[in-house]
């Protein structure tokens, strides 16, 4: 290899740009939203029905989980010879489906979290204590690194998903990476109900603990600290509550004002 072609920069990836454009896409039209519905860090669905709760949720997982799937996007596009474009498509859109069918539980949860936080504050307290402990002791779980490594170290499951036949075979691939992902990281997306589903700065940190998890080298050693903080975060919440919007009692007059 010459020098010049060992000093010149490494060309990044068609699909990766496409997949950084579409979560940047989304990132904009969910602080769009979000701005203009007058929404943020406050418990319950903050009077979206469920569509509308649902299709935000979708948008939402578009900007967190695109960046950190590329990794296995771009590995399975190498199995794909024809018709990429439209395999490619229909592969994130069964990943990303998966995501937002969460969105209908999380709406039920969150309106939940939010009658806790209107009508019995003590109890909205300790259920965000115990919400960041079993987040916690999760992410220390066998269960949560197999799922993990899963997502981290995926060429083993491509072999499975190369089996797959018919013309929603990329569909189902992607559905299926979706549901390791799901069980990696559900119990992260908890924690996004207990800050207050609408709360941005939430969406990026939690966006940047699931990208660390997935891409860098040491993101397993990464989870288990994580998961050490939040229990620690846990304790801390028995003494600041308001660390948790989605869940403090605090939180209910702004939006009810807001809502006037």
């Amino acid at each position: 290899m010459s020098v010049s072609a060992a000093l010149a920069p490494r060309r990044i990836p068609t699909t990766t740009l496409v997949l950084a454009v579409a979560a940047i896409a989304a990132w904009a039209a969910t602080i769009a939203w979000i701005r203009v519905e007058h929404m943020g860090a406050m418990p319950g669905t903050m009077g979206m029905s469920l569509l509308s709760f649902t299709v935000m949720w979708g948008l939402m997982m578009a900007a967190m989980m695109l960046p950190s799937v590329a990794p296995f996007i771009t590995t399975y596009q190498a199995t794909v010879v024809e018709h990429r474009r439209a395999r490619l498509t229909a592969l994130a859109a069964g990943y990303l489906l998966v995501w937002t069918g969460v969105g209908v539980i999380a709406f039920f949860l969150a309106g939940r979290f939010g009658d806790l936080a209107t009508e019995r504050a003590d109890l909205a307290r300790a259920v965000a204590v115990a919400t960041f402990a079993a987040v916690g002791v999760f992410q220390l779980t066998p269960l949560k690194l197999r799922c993990l490594s899963h997502c981290r170290s995926p060429l083993g499951h491509l072999f499975h998903y190369l089996g797959y036949r018919g013309p929603t075979r990329d569909l189902r691939a992607g559905a299926s990476h979706g549901w390791y992902c799901l069980g990696c990281c559900s119990a992260l997306m908890l924690l996004m109900v207990a800050f207050g589903v609408m709360n941005v700065g939430a969406m990026v940190g939690l966006a940047a603990v699931i990208a660390i998890e997935k891409v860098w080298r040491h993101g397993e050693t990464f989870a288990r600290v994580f998961g050490v903080a939040c229990l620690v975060f846990a304790v801390v919440l028995v003494f600041e509550p308001g660390l948790a919007p989605g869940l403090d009692p605090n939180s209910v007059m702004p939006m009810t004002e807001t809502n006037m």
